[in-house]
């Protein structure tokens, strides 16, 4: 046996329309969400480069050049001061050496590639020595040795200045170079982000529309074979069946759909098992009430309404007198039973004068109590005036004589079971016939129940049942 928790697992594996159109919802936006989410990491990349080339290689190429001039700066201060011997041109040179040396730290806390620090090491160790060597003029300016401070000047001083100058060239340029690089390296990688982010949208749209036709397709198709069927249906071709062996809502549908067919095919069996005079239930549905009570074990009553002297009126009056006489009496029971729940009361006509009213005990003897009460007043207005008032008419018997017959009345028997006394509804049927044949031997309109009969008339009875029981075993 299947346990609860396989049965909900079942379920929940079941891909229902709603999961089908929920999955391809969710593939197309997992394949959105990739396509968004690598156009957003190529944007952070390309956005890092960027950063890295505003903030760094700019900034290296700025400050080498300021370094530079700086430089240049210091070269003329040493220049003037070798000829002018002034104090204050020699504080603008370690002014500007000041200054280079400052620039040279902030370059430092840039980020830098092993060349640029290599060649800002360099120069940091240049300007150093450049400073020892103005150092070293200036003392030979005191001393009054201005020749060997000149020649210091244009052999040491200009080839420090030289190597210092070509370090700052050589960090502009790979700054530069490295510049280019990036923003060629941006592009490209701006275009390949392009197109893979193109691509990716693309597959999405691709499979989305690829999805929504299969699922589209799943759901029409069947939703076709139905509306087909429903139209030979309504055509009156009750032998339509829906293949559809799946566990979605259409599965489920279809199988309503075959389950309302053969409903279809019942009531049309009982449909066309109605009496054509009054429209109500014939044999197969009245059987069919019984054995489903019986077969319920739920107590009820089956109640069989004959008219009593109906034959003789139909032959003075006519067939189609004698017609709407029963359907009267149909009108008659339908009316006492219009309050009441369908499936609590079921009226159905046996054929001819002879009527059957299914029901709760209290519900079908009511029906007969206002039968009785109300027939033989509403029958004769059926009679011709002298006939009703007499209470007889002039007509001739079974045999052909001529003599006085009496008005139409009403006769009904109940029988009442909870399904421990009668196997099948004949033997309900037959015991209510004969219960039936009692009550037409009363006066008048009346009806009997079998808790009513005397003794000895009960008995009588449970012989007639006994002796056809016995006949219908001979018979077989």
């Amino acid at each position: 046996m299947q346990t609860c928790r396989e049965f909900f697992c079942d379920e929940a594996m079941k891909l229902t329309i709603s999961r089908k159109l929920l999955l391809g919802y969710l593939l197309m936006a997992l394949l959105t969400v990739v396509a968004s989410a690598y156009a957003l990491a190529s944007l952070q990349r390309l956005s890092s480069v960027a950063y890295n080339i505003t903030n760094n290689h700019i900034s290296v190429m700025e400050r080498s050049k300021k370094m530079l001039d700086i430089l240049m700066a210091q070269e003329r201060a040493e220049k003037k001061y070798l000829i002018l011997k002034d104090p204050e041109i020699e504080q603008i040179f370690w002014h500007r050496s000041d200054e280079f040396l400052e620039e040279m730290e902030l370059m430092r806390r840039l980020v830098l590639d092993e060349r640029t620090k290599a060649s800002v090491t360099a120069v940091a160790a240049l300007q150093n020595s450049l400073k020892k060597s103005f150092a070293e003029e200036v003392q030979l300016i005191h001393s009054g040795r201005f020749d060997e401070a000149g020649a210091i000047s244009e052999t040491r001083g200009r080839t420090l200045i030289q190597e210092m100058s070509s370090y700052l060239l050589n960090v502009q340029k790979n700054a530069d170079e490295t510049i280019n690089n990036e923003m060629n390296l941006i592009a490209s990688q701006g275009l390949t982000a392009v197109h893979l982010t193109l691509g990716i949208g693309l597959l999405s749209l691709v499979l989305g529309i690829t999805l929504a036709l299969i699922i589209t397709r799943n759901i029409s198709r069947p939703l076709q074979q139905l509306q087909k069927a429903a139209g030979m249906i309504a055509e009156g071709n009750l032998d339509q069946k829906i293949e559809a062996r799946r566990d979605d809502e259409i599965g489920a549908l279809a199988k309503s759909f075959d389950h309302m067919t053969q409903r279809l095919k019942v009531l049309e069996e009982l449909n066309l098992d109605a009496s054509p005079l009054t429209g109500l239930p014939g044999n197969l549905a009245i059987e069919s009430r019984i054995a489903g009570l019986l077969s319920k074990g739920e107590i009820f009553s089956l109640c069989q309404v004959d008219l009593d002297n109906f034959k003789p009126f139909a032959d003075k009056y006519g067939y189609a007198w004698g017609s709407e006489v029963i359907k009267e009496v149909a009108v008659l029971l339908a009316g006492y039973i219009s309050g009441v729940k369908p499936q609590e009361t079921f009226l159905g006509h046996i054929g001819g004068d002879d009527f059957v009213v299914i029901g709760r005990p209290d519900q079908v003897e009511s029906i007969c109590q206002r039968l009785v009460a109300d027939f033989e007043p509403r029958i004769h207005s059926f009679y011709e005036e002298h006939d009703a008032q007499n209470g007889y008419f002039i007509g001739r018997n079974r045999q052909g004589i001529v003599q006085k017959l009496p008005l139409i009345t009403v006769t009904a028997a109940i029988v009442t079971d909870d399904g421990s006394r009668f196997r099948s509804p004949l033997e309900m049927a037959r015991k209510v016939a004969q219960l039936k044949e009692y009550a037409k031997s009363l006066p008048g309109s009346n009806y009997v129940h079998e808790r009513d009969l005397p003794d000895e008339e009960a008995l009588q009875l449970e012989n007639l049942q006994a002796l056809a029981e016995a006949d219908n075993a001979q018979r077989k």
